[in-house]
């Protein structure tokens, strides 16, 4: 027996300093580089400041010696008549000019530059821009966004909408590129053109591009598409190596689809058309590792399996004493059954949200990369299906999990002394963890993994869905069976 119950609260607030890079796998430790990049835009504004300040004092000079230099070159010789003239001439060019050489040499970087080396130890790394860009295409495909609502920023419930320019979109391209993902290679490639010829201000020419798009839709077997992009390429950059190497490539390739064709219709004696490819570059996305990927993608939908109407009134809402557990009676939970088989029940207002926020705060510095353990060699090792950060909390590191785990314990009438610590998880950027055996703020989800007999349910494999808008937090919290032997009894059956 190894029953579960889950603790779900989403806000996410406060800043703690952590060194350990991944920052994308936790939405509650990149709050902190919000704080890091405030810090830069004001040195940054100290430093044009004193550059503004070493500019006019520059151009004041300037000003004044055109004014002076006017005059004495207009008659050197009257000018110089003058002995005050003559000493303050020797004056300038052997003191003042060299006054003015040290403040056009002043260095006014220096601090700026000190604090940005400073903070760069803390900033993500290419493994956390990386991840960042596969997060955001992982939501694209779980919630079937196109990249024109992601680059638009049009996503629901956001208070900041944003937006991602041309360099984004072809930074996009290229991360999927360089894993050899070409569906999204395409997507994201064709934005970045969209939005180039709609216009947009960029550093990014259309010649780099047509130069990955072409390739890419080339990999989906579409010759005549990357002929055409590789042609528009060609008139853009007539010199273009590569693209000419490419264009010859593809014309072989497509007269040796032409003759293999014709050959096969003289064979057949039928006709058949060499000009019936996808022109529309709408590419379907290839089969991955997790073979029930569309299921899982639906639920997170909401378009997953329905209950009956008949099972739906099977399922009650009720005060839970806990059997009547003396610290209950006067003060019970909200109990209501969310499905029916496997049980599942959630609790609500399990947590306040003091309580929430003291956990957050004693998880947080503690967070490191979720782990799965390999079914091949047991060793825990970090997953790209499992993209959060999790820490473990002891009774001893504050009341408020003690007293947590003591709630756990009356609710659910099992023993937490051969329980798991406490787990808090953080999810990052499109975090989740897909389907595995293991809802609102505060709120409690409890089930069995295992039947009575000690055999696995595997009806409870479930998952967590990737996070759209907002910071979710989890904690978690596993019963075993050792300890519980006479609090949830073997049944009869297999399937008790």
């Amino acid at each position: 027996m190894k029953p579960w119950l889950q603790l779900m609260f989403f806000p996410c607030v406060f800043l703690i300093w952590h060194t350990e890079a991944e920052f994308f796998t936790s939405i509650g430790q990149m709050t902190d580089l919000i704080y890091a990049e405030k810090d830069l835009v004001q040195s940054l504004q100290e430093y044009i400041r004193a550059e503004e300040k070493k500019l006019s004092q520059i151009k004041s000079w300037a000003e004044k010696m055109d004014v002076l230099t006017s005059k004495s070159a207009s008659d050197p010789e009257g000018y110089l008549a003058h002995p005050v003239n003559a000493y303050k001439l020797v004056k300038r060019l052997n003191t003042d000019w060299l006054e003015l050489e040290n403040l056009v040499l002043q260095d006014t970087t220096n601090g700026f530059i000190a604090n940005l080396t400073i903070q760069r130890q803390f900033f993500p790394t290419e493994e956390d821009e990386t991840g960042a860009a596969k997060a955001l295409m992982r939501l694209q495909d779980t919630y079937k966004l196109d990249p024109e609502t992601l680059s638009r920023g049009n996503l629901p419930g956001t208070k900041y909408r944003s937006s991602l320019t041309v360099g984004d979109c072809f930074g996009m391209g290229k991360t999927a590129y360089n894993d050899g993902d070409y569906y999204h290679t395409v997507l994201w490639m064709e934005q970045a053109l969209k939005q180039h010829d709609e216009g947009e201000d960029t550093t990014v020419s259309k010649v780099e591009i047509l130069d990955y798009l072409s390739y890419a839709v080339f990999q989906f077997g579409d010759l005549h598409r990357a002929m055409e992009l590789t042609r528009r390429l060609i008139s853009l950059d007539s010199t273009h190596e590569r693209a000419g190497s490419n264009l010859r490539y593809f014309e072989k390739l497509l007269e040796k689809e032409r003759e293999e064709k014709e050959k096969e219709n003289s064979i057949n004696k039928t006709v058949t058309s060499t000009e019936a490819v996808v022109q529309s570059g709408a590419y379907e996305r290839p089969l991955d590792y997790l073979p029930e990927r569309d299921i899982y993608e639906a639920l997170c939908r909401g378009e997953g399996v329905k209950m009956t109407p008949r099972r739906q009134k099977r399922l009650f809402c009720r005060y839970h004493d806990g059997n009547r557990n003396p610290h209950l009676l006067i003060a019970p939970f909200k109990e209501e059954d969310e499905w029916d088989s496997p049980h599942i029940v959630r609790y609500y207002d399990v947590m306040s949200d003091e309580e929430i926020e003291k956990i957050k705060q004693l998880a947080k510095p503690r967070l490191a990369r979720a782990t799965v353990r390999d079914p091949k060699t047991g060793v825990l090792t970090v997953a790209s299906y499992r993209v959060s950060k999790s820490s473990w909390l002891e009774e001893d590191d504050d009341p408020v999990v003690a007293k947590v785990n003591q709630r756990m314990q009356q609710i659910t009438g099992l023993t937490v002394e051969t329980a798991e610590l406490l787990q808090v998880a953080n999810y990052g950027m499109g975090g989740q963890y897909e389907p595995h055996f293991d809802f609102s703020r505060g709120t409690a989800v409890f089930w069995y993994n295992l039947f009575r007999s000690g055999e696995g349910d595997y009806r409870t494999r479930h998952a967590a869905c990737p996070v759209l808008v907002g910071c979710k937090w989890v904690s978690n919290k596993w019963f075993h069976e050792r300890g519980n032997e006479f609090l949830r009894p073997c049944g009869r059956t297999e399937v008790d």
